[in-house]
């Protein structure tokens, strides 16, 4: 399947991909050297676009957004009639393109979280791709950045030589990360979300019929009440509410938002 393009769910531009041809856009990218911001959009991420004009202006400036989870995909087929066949999941894609990187000799480097899920991640991808070239791993910081360490940062990537840059700081911060981040390095950088605890097996998967039905968000509440209640609870009926307002043509979406300006990083 090819890309088929942008898609406008409620103002946040998604693309119409699967896996297949998010993957290449990644690699082909990683091959050219370019600069790229990628991520994989689920419900939440999207609505903090929907929410805050700034962050609406920088997913709508990302080279590629994937619909992250079963309620995006559905509304893409919804209100643009895609038929798209599944969802591109963050961390299903970070194996996909794990896989490719490992097979062509291109060096990945991770950024975020912590360095024990740092270390658990990287026991699981080299075994899972005994050839995969890891160039580097850096955790977050857990705060604002200052002005300096954003160069230092970018510095330490490139003299990596690293091809592609996965970044799981948690949503809004790594799209914000990516966006800042494209211009300063020659690599494609993914905003994966939770897909580094996932794939540390720090977290648990929800079983396959949970994500095919679309409850993989009542899974992860269940699982982290404490912490998510307010994303899933108060967020996605708003969600819901407005795909149904877009799909009726009872209210438009604008995908215009407000350009940044120099705001605090979050590393």
């Amino acid at each position: 399947m090819k890309n088929k393009g942008k898609r406008n769910v409620i103002g946040i531009l998604i693309d119409a991909v699967d896996y297949e041809a998010a993957t290449e856009f990644v690699l082909r990218a990683a091959r050219e050297r370019r600069g790229a911001a990628i991520s994989a959009l689920a419900v939440h991420g999207l609505m903090t676009g929907v929410l805050d004009g700034v962050q609406k202006f920088r997913l709508n400036h990302f080279d590629l957004v994937v619909p992250d989870g079963q309620p995006v995909r559905w509304a893409v087929n919804l209100l643009h009639g895609t038929g798209l066949l599944s969802p591109v999941i963050g961390r299903n894609l970070t194996l996909n393109v794990c896989a490719r990187a490992a097979a062509e000799g291109l060096p990945v480097y991770f950024y975020g979280s912590t360095p024990d899920v740092l270390c658990s991640l990287k026991q699981s991808l080299e075994k899972i791709f005994p050839g995969i070239s890891i160039a580097g791993m850096a955790c977050s910081k857990f705060r604002t950045l200052e002005p300096e360490e954003k160069s230092i940062i970018a510095a330490a990537i490139r003299d990596s030589g690293a091809s592609i840059v996965f970044v799981g700081l948690g949503c809004p911060r790594q799209e914000v990360f990516a966006y800042e981040f494209r211009s300063l390095l020659n690599t494609p950088i993914l905003a994966v979300g939770a897909a580094f605890p996932f794939l540390a097996g720090k977290l648990p998967e929800a079983p396959e019929w949970m994500q095919d039905a679309g409850l993989e968000w009542l899974f992860r509440l269940a699982s982290e009440p404490r912490r998510l209640w307010r994303r899933y609870v108060l967020l996605n009926p708003v969600y819901v509410l407005f795909v149904i307002l877009q799909a009726l043509g009872l209210s438009s979406f604008s995908t215009i938002g407000q350009v940044p300006i120099d705001e605090p990083l979050y590393g």
